[in-house]
């Protein structure tokens, strides 16, 4: 829930405080030294980027102030289940990582999928120049030529962009926007849920698990600009 939702809930004065109280739980969120995503010869992981943030009045067309999301998630198969009748066989999403990255780079697209994904796995990324390197670093690299038709990356990248679509609506919808600074945590909290969406009451357990070990931001840290949220990829 956003943190005015929060704050209303709980009845507090200050929305100040539901926030940094909000920023507090999704710092334990975060594992450090978590395994990095893949491995499984059976699976493949699908790689992209995206843009986050709204629209920027009076600066013509174009992508201004908005941030760099870089995307990695297992792509499993699925067997059907005949006695229950109940899952039908098909593709589906595993773990997801999301960071923050400074630009399209080579470098910093190619350091992420490091950092995320285990070494060996089969990689599946757009035709953007930057992940022409994904073999040289230890990679079986698969590239779609996107040629500006973004129809063809829907089809060969479908768990990207549904993972990406739904962080779109979850940031507009819950939060109705964040703010750069903050952005980062919001990415924790959304793949922390998505990651154990089908285990709903281990959740609580797991955060509880992780914030034993982590420091949570204080309020003069948090509104400071000098408190950076973890991320397990840096």
């Amino acid at each position: 829930m956003s943190a005015v939702q929060f704050q209303r809930q709980l009845g507090l004065s200050r929305y100040e405080t539901a926030f940094q109280m909000l920023h507090k739980l999704r710092a334990g969120m975060v594992r450090a030294n978590q395994d990095p995503i893949g491995g499984n010869s059976d699976d493949h992981i699908e790689v992209d980027e995206v843009f986050v943030g709204g629209k920027t009045r009076g600066k013509g067309s174009g992508n201004h102030n908005q941030v760099i999301v870089a995307g990695a998630v297992e792509v499993k198969w699925r067997k059907s289940d005949s006695k229950l009748n109940k899952r039908k066989s098909g593709r589906i999403a595993g773990r997801i990582r999301l960071s923050v990255v400074p630009d399209r780079s080579a470098n910093s697209l190619c350091g992420f999928v490091q950092k995320a994904v285990k070494p060996k796995s089969l990689v599946v990324t757009d035709g953007w120049h930057a992940y022409r390197g994904i073999g040289a670093v230890g990679y079986q690299g698969v590239a779609i030529p996107a040629n500006g038709d973004y129809e063809i990356t829907e089809e060969h990248l479908p768990m990207i962009h549904l993972v990406f679509s739904n962080l779109k609506s979850w940031l507009l919808g819950i939060h109705h926007g964040v703010s750069h600074q903050h952005l980062q945590a919001y990415l924790n909290e959304f793949t922390f849920r998505f990651n154990r969406r089908f285990y709903p009451f281990g959740s609580f357990k797991s955060l509880l698990g992780i914030a034993g070990g982590t420091t949570s931001p204080t309020y003069a840290t948090l509104y400071s600009g000098s408190w950076h949220h973890p991320n397990h990829l840096t």
